[in-house]
């Protein structure tokens, strides 16, 4: 047994990866360096090496760890709706909280601005792409079922085609300056919705 398999050990790579998703969410990719991930989780430097072999390693783990809360949040919430159909405005938040995050319902573009640029930059990443797989797919997942429990007629294609609007929405409103893309995305879905 390693010191990194005991308990404490496991404890220590969990906040370890736990400073990492923050500073990702708060600094995007850019964000994540071994110094600034020790000082958030208040434990020696050479923590972050000897836990992870690599920072591209404790960045893929943030980005796991990020999306895990992400996507479970979203399934409570589902949950907590019950089993009864879900009308169009909780559709409508339900999905641009998966999409946009939780921190977008404030309003505000730094949130939003982060996490695309977050999307767009993790192609430059291959180390990324499996696990950016495969949480895009549970993602899917997650929304497929929220259609279903609104009982809209929406099958994979039109999901892809609302997922589509909402990024566009979201990068026009980026583009124009809007001070809340959260906003501009609610209304384009809201309208294909209620279409």
């Amino acid at each position: 047994m390693t010191a990194a398999s005991t308990p404490k050990g496991e404890r220590r790579r969990q906040l370890l990866v736990v400073a990492a998703a923050e500073l990702l969410s708060e600094g995007g990719f850019a964000a994540i360096r071994h110094r600034a991930v020790a000082e958030r989780a208040r434990l020696p430097l050479a923590a972050t090496t000897y836990y992870f072999d690599s920072l591209e390693e404790l960045i893929t783990a943030a980005v796991r760890h990020e999306a895990e809360e992400e996507l479970a949040a979203g399934r409570r919430r589902l949950e907590e709706l019950s089993e009864r159909s879900l009308g169009t405005e909780e559709v409508v938040e339900l999905v641009l909280d998966l999409l946009l995050g939780t921190d977008s319902r404030d309003g505000g573009t730094e949130s939003v601005l982060l996490r695309y640029e977050r999307l767009v930059g993790s192609p430059r990443r291959p180390y990324l792409a499996e696990s950016m797989r495969d949480l895009h797919s549970r993602l899917h997942e997650l929304l497929a079922e929220i259609f279903r429990r609104s009982e809209a007629d929406i099958g994979h294609e039109r999901m892809l085609e609302l997922i589509a609007l909402v990024d566009g929405a979201v990068v026009n409103a980026l583009i124009e300056s809007d001070p809340d893309p959260r906003g501009a995305a609610r209304r384009m879905l809201r309208a294909q919705l209620l279409r």
